[in-house]
């Protein structure tokens, strides 16, 4: 029997990489494998439908599931707990020197930029800047760099929310030039990787003007995390609904081989610190502390980073209502 022929986009990470290289299949179907930035895949999947199974904002994804609820209209995708990225986003932000702001709270007030006031990096920046740092999206001034045309903001119908105001940055600019003249204080975060959405192309690492919001990013990536006990994720996977309707054992077969996938990432780091103890570079408690999974799948490892997401997007105003996990994803991968 030949195998069904499906279309997957997938960012390059190590947790993909398995599946990017035909080393780690999908049980059943023929997968045809683009590679694509994040920020151009979701844009492509929510304007076109272009990929059957592909990553997916996790933030897009509430706001999606919160209409859905609202409207009785039925998602085209079914969504997989599988989270190839995790940041400490909140680390990410840029400042100028000039802008007076030394600390995270003296954002209040100032212009800030963010290249998608909806996308999930953004989301989980702001909720921390508030809860942790008491910087209320309300009292700050945001410029956005993706126009209605190209974003994720133009499928999901987003407007601002009470109490935020968002000025657009015109095709001509982005957040980099107005980084460099000044006309903007500072970004929550910046990218600048090539692809069709985002506009920025200028590394700001060496700009003279321009340092990070937190001094020293490592320090405060432990502090949160020894705070909170949480990981942010970013990403989920999703499959179209149609094929997922007319054969069900797709939700499933894919949640597996992006496990394989992490897994096989992961075997030649397990191998090596295998070997580090045996010479005694290292010793257990050492090993037992780096072969930590830092990326789990399913609902039940992630229920806090998932949850506090669902909060966070309640409470910005981009979901109606406050969702669960379990509004979010399969049924069939509930138990996960």
């Amino acid at each position: 029997m030949s195998k069904l022929r499906v279309s997957l986009a997938l960012s390059r990470n190590p947790n993909t990489a398995p599946l990017i290289s035909g080393h780690v299949g999908v049980e059943g179907l023929d997968v045809h494998v683009t590679t694509v930035h994040p920020s151009e895949m979701f844009w492509r999947q929510l304007k076109f439908a272009d990929f059957d199974i592909s990553e997916m904002s996790m933030s897009t994804l509430l706001i999606l599931t919160a209409a859905a609820q609202d409207s009785g209209v039925v998602r085209d995708w079914v969504a997989i707990p599988v989270f190839t990225s995790r940041r400490f986003f909140h680390t990410g932000g840029l400042v100028r020197t000039d802008s007076g702001i030394e600390k995270p709270r003296d954002l209040v007030g100032k212009r800030v930029g963010v290249p998608e006031y909806q996308q999930t990096a953004a989301v989980w920046t702001r909720g921390i800047l508030h809860e942790q740092f008491g910087v209320d999206p309300r009292d700050v001034h945001w410029h956005m760099e993706r126009v209605p045309e190209i974003s994720h903001a133009g499928s999901t119908g987003f407007t601002p929310p009470s109490g935020i105001t968002i000025t657009q940055i015109q095709r001509g600019e982005s957040i980099a030039s107005k980084l460099d003249d000044g006309s903007l204080d500072a970004t929550i975060m910046y990218i600048n990787d090539p692809n069709i959405v985002d506009r920025s192309r200028t590394d700001l690492s060496r700009h003279p003007m321009v340092r990070p919001l937190f001094a020293d990013v490592e320090a405060e990536c432990r502090r949160y995390h020894r705070a909170t006990g949480l990981f942010p994720v970013n990403h989920a996977v999703v499959v179209r609904r149609e094929l997922a309707e007319q054969h069900p054992w797709i939700v499933l077969n894919v949640y597996q081989a992006f496990v394989n996938a992490r897994d096989a990432a992961r075997a030649p780091v397990l191998e090596a610190l295998g070997d580090y103890v045996a010479t005694g570079a290292i010793d257990e408690a050492a090993r037992a502390a780096l072969v930590e999974n830092l990326y789990p799948y399913g609902i039940k490892a992630n229920r806090g980073e998932l949850d506090t997401l669902c909060r966070y997007a309640f409470e910005q105003g981009l979901t109606g209502h406050l969702l669960t996990p379990e509004d979010v994803f399969d049924q069939r991968t509930h138990a996960l």
